[in-house]
């Protein structure tokens, strides 16, 4: 297949709906406000944040299978109107319950709404060759967006504190996503063509329906490792400034903006190497080393050696959030991509529910994170073997064998 300026175009503006929904990943500099200008508890302050993640995930699904059905520029212009209303609504009273219906349930429902658009309407404009690595620039604006809005978050809160800050970047947010959103258009048949240059790609003949998808073994593997993934990268950067502080630090805000650079490698580095060395090898060579620092992060006791150890644990992170969709649709093809990667995308959801919340509950308990490091080194190495055994279903084996 042939890409066209347009087709770029299409990635741009996916890049630019993504960042505007990153603002998910600047919380941690939020709620270190809530708690220490608001009195709220830890616990209180996750919340919004952990409701946020559990609406993104379960919006994933349908949004994957509406916009397979009506187009992706329509659910990226609600998704986008709802995550701006919902920061909107949170600024008319900053209490844990208008923050948690707020922020909580409409910006992360449509959070979830624009993000299961942006990714597969970008890929139907490449050839397969280049799935990891479109997915991987697409993805990348969401991962990024923190370099921008963290230190944004931080003056604003701190110039106009928490009302205004949350309807400044409502008001934002809303207007440029609905705009990007009507750029998010599927290619015309007669835009996609045989390239005479493709190279090897992985074959995906075979078009699974979610049904089909769900009796596989590998969408159970993909759906473990994703969900383990995101348990130990959520954790880290949903509690990033937080860590920092209990360590002595006291520029965390400036952790998030380079946990946002990692995060953002992660998924364009790993993307573009999945190409060449396939997913699941990938991954193989980005979750082990997160689960080794996550193993050894409580006997850090020097700041600079624990934000190097957060940073290697943020880049496996946003690796995985660019060859889980990868991988999806070389093993189950790329016409229902939008819904079984939102089936798939359920995994990401239970993992980035409990991840901030068992930090926050043991952080309550304890004064400490090592229980959870403990718990998600674990979990990432079970990702890392994970991902070294799955392979391709038998189907598509044979029609890469025949080709």
């Amino acid at each position: 297949m042939q890409s066209s300026s347009r087709g770029w175009l299409v990635v741009l503006a996916g890049v630019g709906v993504n960042l505007t929904l990153g603002i998910l990943y600047t919380w941690s500099v939020i709620a270190k406000q809530l708690t220490e200008q608001l009195n709220w508890t830890n616990t209180q302050a996750t919340l919004p944040y952990t409701i946020a993640i559990a609406m993104f995930a379960v919006w994933m699904w349908p949004a994957g299978r509406m916009q397979d059905k009506y187009g992706a520029r329509i659910v990226a212009t609600v998704g986008g109107a709802l995550c701006g209303g919902g920061l909107i609504i949170a600024s008319l009273s900053p209490t844990p319950l208008m923050v948690t219906i707020g922020f909580g349930l409409l910006t992360g429902s449509g959070i979830g709404l624009a993000y299961a658009a942006s990714t597969p309407v970008a890929i139907k404009w490449f050839p397969p060759s280049k799935k990891g690595l479109i997915t991987g620039i697409v993805v990348t604006g969401f991962g990024a967006a923190p370099v921008y809005a963290s230190p944004l978050a931080k003056f604003l809160l701190g110039t106009y504190g928490v009302e205004k800050s949350f309807m400044i970047l409502g008001v934002s947010f809303m207007v440029i996503s609905v705009l990007l959103a009507q750029l998010l258009n599927p290619p015309p048949v007669t835009e996609v063509k045989p390239a005479a240059n493709a190279g090897p790609a992985p074959v995906t003949a075979r078009q699974y329906e979610a049904k089909e998808m769900l009796r596989t073994s590998q969408f159970y593997a993909l759906w473990v490792i994703f969900m383990c993934s995101a348990l130990a990268g959520l954790m880290v950067i949903g509690h990033a400034a937080k860590i920092m502080a209990l360590k002595g630090a006291n520029w965390g805000f400036v952790l998030v903006a380079v946990l946002a650079i990692a995060n953002a490698g992660g998924r364009l580095i790993a993307g573009a190497i999945s190409d060449k060395l396939g997913r699941t090898r990938t991954m193989f060579f980005m979750f082990a080393p997160s689960a080794a620092v996550l193993g050894i992060l409580s006997f850090l006791n020097s700041p600079m050696l624990v934000a190097a150890a957060l940073i290697i644990v943020g880049f496996a992170y946003g690796s995985s959030v660019a060859l889980i969709p990868s991988a999806t649709a070389d093993y189950f093809g790329t016409k229902n991509l939008g819904t079984n990667y939102g089936i798939v995308f359920t995994g990401w959801g239970v993992g980035g529910v409990f991840g901030p919340m068992l930090a926050s509950y043991m952080v309550d308990l304890t004064g400490t994170y090592s229980t959870a490091y403990v718990v998600a080194a674990l979990l990432s190495a079970i990702a890392a073997v994970l991902s070294i055994m799955t392979k391709a279903p038998v189907e598509q084996m044979q029609l890469r064998k025949t080709a």
